[in-house]
Order: structure tokens, then sequence, then C-alpha cells
């Protein structure tokens, strides 16, 4: 078997404002992340996923692009990234971009032409309506808040953004866009770039007719695009042509990845959408499902999830998994409720599940949710609805090094506040800690790269209880026992034969066993 490093190996997803700041401004930037590349070598990660830093006007932090061909001066300059990759490559880790396909930013050139006059060459471009007796087309609801229509008094008619009004939305029925979009793609993959994480992909193709999205129920609420059932807006059928386009184009450069942020249409299994970007292996090749997000800490439900997950994707293509990303809680404080043993199997779960296992900066070490006061919010998301719902800066705090000021991220006051317990939780505190959850990362990815049953092997759920989750990891001969105990008790577990346990969550020093009892939360792998 050939190793994939996108398939086999770990990505490791990069905030670059909050990673590490190099020129003392208080924002992360990309020499700062080339700094810490020996740190994500000694991690054992295969991948880097860095979220946007093209030029951008900053509404929505990257995610409203103005150029997609150069950096933002805020994060460096094009011969810093070309520097990132020459030095990433060294140590045989891939650099992934963040591609924001959907829309662009209100300042972009693209649109500048496009709002000009309707008979601009790049009118089209944009997805403009007249609207109804100068009433906004449809009801459609943007995400970040209010409709989803905005009216442009120079040329009288609406333009759509499914975000924030600096953020219109593509259309990609117009043929140039496609055209003008894959040449991004050639000009990053020309420099160097292996791989492109795509923000909300399933949106890029609206319906034709712009019918009304259905509600759920007639209720008022702060967000009301939450209440849509959004079936006219996102996950349209001629989105999987443009996909088997843009594979063909990456398949053509080589081993280059993608992977899907992919949103369901109320009602859906979201196992079954997000598995359906796969294609038959021949769209992208690989596909977020979030269910694992929205859950508890519970053996029963996620092995529920789990095992619709892997029957979604049958054998057409490859699973990935994710636990905490920029837009989320960090899982720590979601499903572990920031209790140290309970991440430590979370962390077993994640990375012994067969598929792409990402991990997101900090995860490692074990941050925990920030505690971000109003003044100093600086999502968009968050500014509208406090305190119905904060935002998402508290998944966003930066990376803690040391227990220096500013937890070793800049030597200037950051953009958003430090953890207050970085002095307690950093990475220098726990690289001399043996039983630190770093350490225990280390462990776990070194483990997993050891053996092609964690990394290559089928996967078969084993009858558990509520409290247990078993599943073993087979290649060929070769097979891996995993027992997951999700209870605050002791729990036995009783093997058909004898194994060899080859890490523990608690740091135990069995070698052989048949029978095991686990602790409260306690992780064990096993080899037979």
């Amino acid at each position: 078997m050939k190793k994939v490093w996108w398939k086999h190996g770990v990505i490791y997803q990069i905030y670059p404002r909050s990673f590490k700041d190099s020129n003392h401004d208080g924002i992360g930037d990309i020499n700062g992340i080339t700094e810490c590349l020996d740190y994500l070598q000694d991690l054992g990660i295969d991948g880097i996923w860095l979220s946007p830093i093209y030029r951008s006007p900053m509404y929505d932090f990257g995610y409203d692009v103005s150029d997609y061909c150069d950096i933002d001066p805020v994060f460096g300059t094009m011969r810093d990234f070309k520097h990132l990759v020459k030095e990433a490559e060294k140590r045989n880790i891939a650099i992934i971009m963040d591609m924001v396909f959907n829309h662009t930013s209100h300042l972009h050139p693209w649109f500048l032409e496009s709002r000009s006059s309707k008979d601009n060459p790049k009118r089209d471009w944009y997805i403009w309506h007249p609207g109804k007796k100068r009433k906004v087309p449809n009801n459609w609801m943007a995400a970040f808040g209010g409709r989803a229509w905005e009216w442009d008094p120079l040329t009288q008619e609406y333009y759509l953004h499914l975000f924030t009004k600096q953020q219109p939305d593509l259309n990609w029925r117009n043929p140039n866009v496609k055209k003008a979009m894959f040449d991004v793609l050639r000009f990053w993959m020309d420099n160097g770039v292996k791989g492109f994480r795509f923000d909300v992909i399933n949106y890029i193709m609206k319906d034709p007719l712009f019918r009304n999205n259905p509600y759920k129920f007639r209720l008022t609420y702060p967000r009301r695009h939450d209440l849509q059932y959004h079936l006219y807006d996102r996950n349209q059928p001629e989105i999987h042509d443009i996909l088997k386009e843009l594979r063909h184009l990456l398949d053509s450069y080589g081993q280059i990845m993608s992977v899907g942020e992919t949103y369901p249409n109320e009602g859906e299994r979201e196992p079954l959408m997000a598995a359906s970007y796969l294609g038959n292996n021949d769209e992208l090749h690989l596909s977020f499902d979030f269910s694992t997000i929205y859950i508890s800490f519970s053996a029963k439900e996620f092995t529920s999830i789990l095992i619709q997950w892997y029957n979604a994707i049958g054998n057409k293509g490859w699973p990935s998994h994710v636990l905490s990303n920029h837009d989320q809680s960090r899982a720590i404080t979601r499903i572990a409720k920031n209790d140290l043993q309970k991440a430590k199997l979370l962390a077993v779960l994640l990375l012994t599940q067969k598929g792409t296992p990402f991990i997101y900066y900090g995860e490692e070490i074990g941050m925990v949710d920030g505690k971000i006061p109003y003044r100093y919010i600086q999502d968009p998301v968050g500014k509208k609805y406090w305190p119905f719902h904060t935002g998402r800066d508290k998944a966003r705090t930066p990376m803690q090094w040391d227990a220096t000021s500013y937890a070793g991220f800049s030597t200037a006051k950051p953009w958003l506040p430090v953890n207050p317990d970085y002095t307690r939780t950093n990475v220098a505190l726990q690289s001399k800690n043996a039983e630190s959850m770093m350490q225990f990362y280390r462990q776990l990815i070194a483990l997993r790269k050891s053996r092609k049953e964690l990394y290559a092997g089928e996967i078969e759920f084993l009858p558990g209880s509520d409290d247990v989750m078993l599943y073993k990891r087979v290649w060929n001969n070769d097979t891996c026992l995993v027992a997951l105990n999700f209870s605050s008790s002791k729990r036995k577990i009783n093997f058909d034969s004898t194994c060899r346990v080859l890490l523990s969550s608690y740091q135990k020093n069995i070698i052989d066993v048949q029978t095991i009892t686990l602790d409260p939360f306690e992780a064990v792998i096993c080899s037979k």
C-alpha cells in the first residue's frame, strides 16, 4: 500500500491571526507559522490547513477576499508564503489553503465592476435581481443576520449575500466565474500548495427561480436564518457537475487534496448530504460531516453517528473527522466540559477512526474556550447577536506557547485576549511533563503513524454498552482494539484473547491483558 499524505496523515488547522506573531503587532502571521514548523513536525503533523490569508478588508477576517492571488499585508508577503511552503516541504508537511468560492469582498475589483453599471461585462459575475415592486426578491435570510439581499442605489437592483452585505455571492452559473476561480487554484498549486479546504462549497449554486425557502415555524427569533428550511439557497444539483470538473483539475496536478465544508438542507441526515459531495470518488476527496460536533459526551451517540457516516460513504470515498474548528466552540469545552481526561478520550476517538483526522490549533494542549467580554468581541456574529450568540471569538484566542506575557504569542497586546489559564496550559510547560495533554497527543499520533491498521485499516464496531465504545481497526492480519469508557465509573472489559496495551490515557504500566478494568473516562488502544 502506498501511503498518501492527505489520506493517511494528520491535518492541523491554523487560524493564522492567532497562532504566532513574528513582527510584534499583536496579530499572528506567516513568518510566525514558519517559526513553529519544527514544533508541528515533532507533533507528527502531515498537513497544515491555513484559514484565509488573502488580501481582505477583514469584515469577516479573511473570508471576504479582495484579491485571491495575493497575501494580505497583515500576514506578510508572497515571499514569506513561498518561504513557508519551502520550509514545510523540507519537513514533509503540506500546505492547504482555505478557498472561498461562494462569495468575494464587496471591494473585490470584480464586484466594483459588477456594480458600476447594468451593462458592465462583469455584471453577471454576481447575483443581481430587480426585486418585486421594489421589494426583496424572496425571503432568503443571511447567516450573519438580516435579509440576504442588499439594495444598490446606483444600479437600482438587489445583490445577494448569504453572509454579510460585504460578502456578495458569485454567480457560478456564469462560466467566466468558474474559469476565473479555477485559474486561482492553478496559481496556488503552481506556488506549491498541496490542498484546498473549500468554504461553504455547497452554497455556490442557488435556485435559478429564486423560490422562497419554507419556514419551520413562524416565530420571532434573533437569527431568522435558522428558522428556514434552506431548500433553494444551497445544495443545488448543479454543484456536482462543477465539483467533477474541479476534481479533474486537481488530479491533473498530482496528489492535491480537496476537503469541503458542507451544511445540509434542514431535515436531511447530515452524513448522507456530506457524503454526496464525494461523488463516486470523482468530486471532493474529503467532506466534513459535522454531526460529531453537535452531540454530547456519549458512547451511544458517537457510535450511532459514526456508523451512519461510514454507511453513507460506503466504499466510494474516504472519511474525515473533526471535533473543533474556527467556527465552533472547542470540543474540550463543548463536549468534555473542560475535563482533561474526557478530552484525552476524545483525542483517542478522533485519531483512531478510519479516515483523515483534523486537529484544531491548541487542541493538542487542551486549550479551552476563551471568555471574551463584549467590548473585545471582533466576530460580526457576536457583535450582532450578543448575548444570544456570543460569536466565534472564544475558539480563536491566541495560541498559548509559554507563561510569559501574552502567552508567548506576541510581545504586543493581541487582537483577542489571551485565555487567563495560559500560565498553566501552554506548550513550554507541557513539553516537560510526560503525562501532559501534548505529550499524549505526540504518543497517540506516533502510534497511529506506526501501525497500518490505525491509519489505513478497516473499522468494525463491537458490542459495548451505553457507557463503553468498542471497535477494532484491521489491516490484513494486524488488529488494534480501542476501548473508550464514557462513564464516570469504572468499567470491566473482557477481550476474546490476550491483548497488549499499546497506549492508555491513564499512563498505566499494563502490558498483556485479557480482562481490563477501565478507569473513569479512560481510553485504551490494544493490539491482538
